[in-house]
């Protein structure tokens, strides 16, 4: 999280940034991608990159009548990294828009930077709903967390569902997440048995999982960042609650697209709720599924589809300023676009520049030998709860 030293510690470099980013670059606009690429959250960044090319693979690599270079840096998931990479990217590197930032603490690190540069940043994957409010160059094509939360408890409570437990990791989306789903669970009539929270870093599920079998709830409601949900899976197997009559729902990270593979079939039957499936029957979905699995040699997932849009984005908007690259006109020509996405139908808000998409209802379940989340329900045009609207 920002401190008061991570707001005076770079006062010489940020003081740098006014005017770094030109209103109009003379042959190319650079976008600077910042993703973890190494370290325990390498996965994020791999599929996020493999969606922004993507989109350029299938759309060009111009925009506005200028010519599209993307600068990818690794900030290896630390916040410090990611606020000075954003530094350099701008001050050096002269990039007109930032794109990226895998978790919410590498997000909010590059706040202070984003105001005095006035460059600005899409938001591929961090998902805490507090992010948007402490800059005004922040634009999210992910998602808030409680945007799927809320869905599923809907859904649990109206399949019977009467006693849950919830299990989040212990930071910020798993609060939010937490709280989305506690409250419209409560709201329709739910109870919340006990609330467990695991620790982000090196977690060990097993204890945590033994708490919620003695609670005897009718379901456990799962929360994990993206990367992690294979070792979940398997140590909710490995504790009998599958056996015990304990349903799982969980967010879409736990059944990830990327990981099913590798989950096998004690994925089978889980219920989600999530923005995208590489399953959505889509002929954009269709085209992005095989230039992902053609070029990056996997299956995309939602981090992927983040990237992608994140692209679409900054086309949209360099073609609305015809290449202007001035940070607030960019800012201001990214507010109430809409457009149909791999994922679906989705627009940013015009007041708080977060996401508005449609939340699907998942089961995991086997087509041609391979496990997909499989929609079956569409909550529609879903906004951060959190936030009026």
């Amino acid at each position: 999280m920002i401190t008061r030293r991570h707001l005076i510690a770079s006062t010489a470099a940020i003081a740098m940034l006014s005017g770094a980013a030109p209103s109009f670059a003379a042959d190319a606009v650079k976008i600077g991608l910042i993703l973890p690429m190494t370290g325990p959250f390498a996965s994020t960044g791999r599929q996020v990159e493999a969606g922004v090319r993507a989109y350029m693979a299938l759309n060009g690599d111009t925009a506005g009548g200028k010519k599209i270079e993307i600068v990818l840096r690794d900030d290896a998931g630390t916040a410090d990294q990611t606020r000075r990479l954003a530094q350099e990217l701008i001050v050096n590197d002269k990039v007109s828009m930032l794109m990226g930032f895998g978790l919410t603490p590498l997000a909010l690190s590059v706040a202070p930077v984003l105001i005095q540069a006035k460059v600005p940043a899409i938001i591929t994957s961090a998902t805490t709903s507090a992010i948007m409010s402490k800059s005004d160059y922040y634009v999210r094509t992910s998602m808030a967390g409680p945007q799927s939360a809320v869905p599923v408890a809907t859904w649990a409570a109206k399949n019977g569902l009467k006693r849950v437990v919830t299990l989040v990791t212990d930071y910020g989306p798993g609060y939010d997440i937490e709280k989305g789903f506690t409250d419209q669970f409560k709201k329709d009539g739910g109870e919340i048995v006990e609330a467990v929270r695991v620790p982000l870093q090196n977690p060990d599920f097993a204890p945590f999982l033994q708490r919620v079998r003695d609670a005897k709830p009718d379901a456990v409601f799962v929360f994990v960042p993206a990367g992690v949900g294979s070792l979940f899976m398997k140590q909710f197997v490995d504790r009998g609650l599958a056996d015990a009559g304990i349903k799982l729902i969980a967010t879409g990270d736990v059944t990830d697209d990327d990981l099913l593979g590798a989950i096998g079939d004690p994925a089978l039957g889980v219920i989600t709720g999530h923005f995208y499936s590489a399953d959505h029957d889509s002929p954009e979905n269709k085209a992005f599924v095989k230039q992902v699995k053609d070029a990056a040699k996997m299956r995309p997932n939602f981090m992927a589809v983040g990237g992608f849009d994140a692209m679409h984005l900054a086309y949209a908007a360099l073609d609305k300023t015809n290449g202007d690259t001035d940070g607030t006109k960019l800012i201001t020509a990214m507010k109430g676009m809409e457009w149909t996405s791999p994922r679906g139908p989705i627009s940013i808000d015009p007041a708080t520049r977060d996401i508005v998409q449609d939340i699907y209802i998942r089961k995991v379940e086997k087509k041609d030998g391979e496990l997909y989340n499989v929609e079956f329900d569409t909550f529609k045009k879903i906004h951060d709860p959190f936030v009026a609207k």
